[in-house]
């Protein structure tokens, strides 16, 4: 991150005369780094080729350096508790040594380049082919577009975003494959690799992660095409296929990609209420999306579940969840409430801006989504930092918390009697 900041301050990273200032150089490093997709300048007018070249490597590094983090950090914790790892590491390796950190580091590289790859060549084929792009500025916009989607960044290289392609299907669906890929998290995609053909053989953690990405991408298909499809300044304007195309592009971009076909700015307040808890809950751990992670969502709920049935334990796909898991979740998003909540305060403090576009504010960046009413720019510099710190403690906090909790788990010798205090 220090060495983007100081790359981009240099003044050939900048159009025009002068160089960027240390804060913005500051917030777009971040912002990249911790594949986020929040600016406070206009990208493809600000930013000179080189620029745009180093935000591009630093997503890159940002994605490729955090999800090896991550899947390392899931096999030290699962070797720490002595069970046989869930993760889809396992599909190659069940022990913990130099060979098996190779192994990591080079699935973790060979499926970034596959995907970012194969989306890459479909994005400027179809620049090129269908908008007349030159060969050069086509395969460019792919190559960004496509590191961009897979890392969950969301940054693009025109000023309204992907507003202009809202119609547009190859576009807009092949962003949304790598979105989705890239949020499922490497763990997953291992396994969907070794085990495509046998289901039943996914582990837990798969089996979760897959069945709540499915459910909250239609729910967030629904959420925008109920609230949205009458407004004349997002979907309203489009006729039907287009209205469900852009509808499922943002219901698939809360997932933590910063991406937008529809002027953020427009949409209703329970919109962004419903997105903000989206981008909250955000994608699958050991990947690039950001959030407390549908894993950490899913056993809340099967908590609350068990909890309201009288079960004596948390059952999932015939799997009985440990209580350390349950009280790990509690922990994990009850503190990331309260990092949103302090953060919304403050920020309302420093600005003008109502609640609904504070909170939404918030959340993106602390959920490394991206998506933005257009404020960023007007917090000020003390909102700004805000928002910085915001991203990093979102990016690196919860896959170091979660970990952080498992590893200092210990057994107890001793208990203390029961007493129950009233509840509710």
């Amino acid at each position: 991150m220090v060495v983007s900041t100081l790359l981009l301050m240099l003044p050939v990273s900048k159009r025009g005369p002068g160089s960027a200032s240390l804060l913005e150089a500051l917030f777009t490093a971040t912002s990249s780094v911790c594949v986020t997709g929040l600016t406070v300048v206009d990208t493809p007018t600000y930013w000179s080729p080189f620029g745009l070249v180093v935000i591009l490597m630093s997503i890159q590094v940002g994605g490729f350096g955090i999800m090896t983090l991550a899947s390392v950090l899931a096999l030290l914790v699962s070797k720490r508790l002595g069970l046989r790892t869930r993760l889809g590491v396992a599909a190659e390796t069940h022990a913990l040594g130099l060979g098996d950190l190779r192994v990591v580091l080079r699935g973790v590289a060979i499926t970034s380049l596959l995907v970012e790859g194969c989306a890459a060549l479909v994005l400027g084929l179809r620049w090129s082919l269908a908008y007349d792009e030159p060969i050069g500025r086509a395969a460019w916009l792919g190559v960004f577009h496509a590191v961009s989607a897979f890392n969950n960044a969301g940054m693009a290289l025109f000023s309204d975003n992907l507003v202009s392609y809202a119609r547009d299907p190859v576009l807009g669906l092949t962003l949304c494959v790598a979105v989705i890929l890239g949020g499922l998290g490497f763990p997953v995609l291992f396994e969907l690799r070794r085990f495509y053909r046998t289901p039943r053989s996914f582990s837990l953690h798969s089996k979760i992660v897959l069945a709540m990405t499915a459910v909250l991408l239609f729910v967030g298909w629904g959420l925008f095409l109920a609230f949205e499809w009458a407004n004349p300044s997002t979907l309203g304007r489009l006729d039907v296929p287009g209205k469900l195309l852009a509808g499922f592009f943002q219901g698939v971009m809360p997932r933590t990609a910063g991406f937008n076909s529809v002027p953020l700015g427009d949409l209703h307040p329970e919109t962004l209420f419903g997105s903000g808890v989206l981008m909250f809950i955000g994608g699958g751990s050991a990947g690039t999306a950001g959030g407390i992670k549908v894993t950490t969502f899913a056993v809340l709920l099967l908590v609350m579940w068990g909890e309201m049935r009288g079960e004596p334990s948390v059952n999932a796909f015939n799997r009985r969840l440990p209580r350390s898991v349950q009280r790990q979740a509690l922990t994990v998003a009850l503190l990331a409430v309260a990092v949103v909540v302090a953060a919304t305060v403050v920020l309302l403090a420093l600005t003008p801006f109502a609640l609904d576009v504070v909170l939404y504010e918030v959340v993106s960046a602390f959920a490394t989504v991206g998506l933005s009413t257009g404020i960023t720019a007007q917090v000020g510099v003390a909102g700004q930092l805000l928002l910085i710190g915001l991203m990093f403690v979102g990016r690196i906090g919860t896959v170091t918390l979660g970990s952080a909790l498992a590893l200092r788990s210990r057994p107890r010798l001793y208990d203390l009697p029961k007493e129950r205090p009233l509840i509710g």
